[in-house]
């Protein structure tokens, strides 16, 4: 199933306090269980004033729709086509 990364722009989102980010998660999840298993949130990152989100999902449809129902922004979302680590400066994969 394919991965993607979804830029949330929040200003301010660094500052959020352990308490909102755990209504943010606990919302979002509240979503995922009502759309079902087919999308799945993996992690996000917190910067000063955006969120990157990594979700796994049938298509770039369902990762808005989520965005949607839980109002989030979805500013941009980007479909992951590989991933590279130290390890790839080894050998091609």
């Amino acid at each position: 199933m394919p991965k993607y990364v979804i830029e949330r722009k929040i200003p301010g989102a660094g500052k959020l306090s352990g308490g909102q980010l755990q209504e943010i998660a606990a919302k979002s999840c509240g979503v995922l269980a009502q759309l079902g298993p087919s999308v799945q949130w993996v992690e996000s990152f917190v910067t000063d004033d955006k969120l990157y989100c990594v979700y796994i999902a049938p298509d770039e449809a369902a990762v808005r729709k989520h965005a949607q129902m839980g109002g989030f922004p979805a500013d941009s979302v980007s479909q992951v086509r590989t991933m590279i680590d130290p390890t790839t400066a080894e050998h091609a994969r």
